[in-house]
Order: structure tokens, then C-alpha cells, then sequence
């Protein structure tokens, strides 16, 4: 199973789904303690769905578990509970050499991601990346109440690792796009920073490319499957994933503008 799916195409958008990815190659599928149904409830199945639509396309193929593209590197391969929401992973703790090969999966993406958009920088002079995510909001369980929708918005975009200055027209024509989207009769809950600010991927790419590359973290809350289960609603994944494409051309008209 490769490491990353890649797709180049046309335009200056991009969409990435890093997290998507559930396969463990065997010499740390071997270590690890906890089961694939409690890794499947932390990655974000599906992610890779709502971004088919997109020209180029990002999308990480092996488990957070293995390598977390979305942390710094010193930080990429969960070695302690501190690292993964408390909870200890490892029947048995994986050596320099499997850690050492983890991480090179974790350098090939990056320099693989550095290279595509310096060659989409050059070619249309700014581009945005949506960096989508999914993120849990039944945690107590499949039986109990989901979490307060008050702090858990539907869609949280996170824009704390950008200039929200300089950036302003293209995550608020984004953020209005969305809202405007009429899904099965009503308006999307979408809100900034209120659950996360973004991750390590956005703040690499804004420290990387400062002035041509805006990157939002787009964080989906799992209305479109059950997480404890795993099983989708494709009715609800079709119509989010319709929701991202209809602001891809809104995106196009203000990176034209600027």
C-alpha cells in the first residue's frame, strides 16, 4: 500500500484528506495493541470521498497509527499515551528501525507536497488548499447523547496557522459558500476556529509558502457516518462532498481578483 495517492491536475486547487488512510504495514500492524475498530474511530474515513472532485488531490493511504502526516515530525509516530489521546497502542514498542521507516514515509510526503505546489505556485501564482478532516461527536458512545452542538459545529473551519488579513477574502467567500449551500433544506452549522484552529500541515504549508498558498483546515463532524460502527450514509457523504465542490469556483473568482 503506497503512502500517499497523488493526483495533479489543473487549477490552483488543492484538496488533501491525510488522515483517510487505515492500512498499517505488517511489522507495525504486529506491535500494536489497540484494534482496528478503536484506529478506524480515530481516522477519517471517507475524507477522501468528499474531495473526489477536486483537480489535485492529496490523499494520505496509511493510518495516523503508523505515521501522522498531520503532526511534526518529531511527533509523526505515537511513542507514548501522552501522544495519542492517552491511550497506550503498543503491545510491543517499535524499534529505531521501524520508527526510522515510518518516518521516511512521513518525509516523502512532504517534500512530494512541497514539490507539487511549488510547481502550481509557479505556474498560477496563489493557491488554496483544503485540508479536510472528520472529527467525532459521540464519544460517551453510540448509545448516549452526541456532544453540544454549541462547540461542535457541523463544519469547523481553522484558520489559525494563516494571516487572517491577507487571507480574508478567500476564507470568507469559503465560510459564506458553504453556509449558502442548501443541504436537504436547511444551511450547514459552519464556524471558525471553534473546534480546531488547524493542524501541523496547514502550518507548514503558511510557514513554507507565506505569500502564495493559503491553506484551510476544513473539519467535517461525522454526521455523514456512524463512528462507532464505521458505516457510512452516502446520501449525507454525496451531499457534503457536493457542498466542497460548489465552492471550488467561488475560490477560482477571488484568486483571480487578487
Amino acid at each position: 500500500m503506497d503512502v500517499f495517492e497523488l493526483i495533479v491536475g489543473e487549477g490552483p486547487i488543492v484538496a488533501a484528506a491525510i488522515h483517510s488512510g487505515h492500512y498499517v504495514r505488517p511489522e507495525v500492524a504486529s506491535r500494536l495493541s489497540i484494534s482496528e475498530a478503536d484506529r478506524l474511530r480515530e481516522e477519517d474515513p471517507y475524507t477522501d470521498a468528499l474531495i473526489e472532485w477536486a483537480p489535485t488531490r492529496l490523499i494520505g493511504r496509511r493510518s495516523r497509527y503508523e505515521v501522522d502526516l498531520n503532526r511534526p515530525r518529531e511527533g509523526a509516530v505515537y511513542l507514548c499515551p501522552e501522544q495519542c489521546w492517552g491511550v497506550d497502542i503498543w503491545r510491543e514498542q517499535p524499534g529505531d528501525e521501524i520508527v526510522a521507516r515510518s518516518l521516511a514515509c512521513y518525509d516523502l510526503f512532504y517534500s512530494t507536497a512541497q514539490a507539487v505546489l511549488q510547481q502550481l505556485v509557479n505556474s498560477y501564482g496563489r493557491v488554496v488548499v483544503l485540508d479536510i478532516h472528520s472529527y467525532n461527536h459521540r464519544r460517551d458512545g453510540a448509545d448516549h447523547p452526541p456532544a453540544d452542538a454549541e462547540t461542535h459545529p457541523e463544519v469547523n473551519i481553522g484558520t489559525g496557522t494563516l494571516d487572517r488579513n491577507q487571507w480574508a477574502p478567500v476564507v470568507d467567500s469559503f465560510i459564506q459558500t458553504l453556509r449558502r449551500y442548501n443541504y436537504f433544506g436547511r444551511s450547514l452549522d459552519v464556524r471558525e476556529n471553534v473546534k480546531f484552529r488547524g493542524g501541523h500541515f496547514c502550518r507548514w504549508i503558511h510557514e513554507t509558502f507565506p505569500n502564495s498558498v493559503c491553506a484551510l483546515a476544513v473539519e467535517f463532524k461525522k454526521l455523514f457516518m456512524d463512528e462507532w460502527t464505521g458505516e457510512v450514509d452516502p446520501r449525507q457523504l454525496a451531499e457534503l462532498t457536493s457542498a466542497l465542490k460548489s465552492a471550488a469556483p467561488v475560490l477560482l473568482q477571488v484568486l483571480h481578483r487578487r
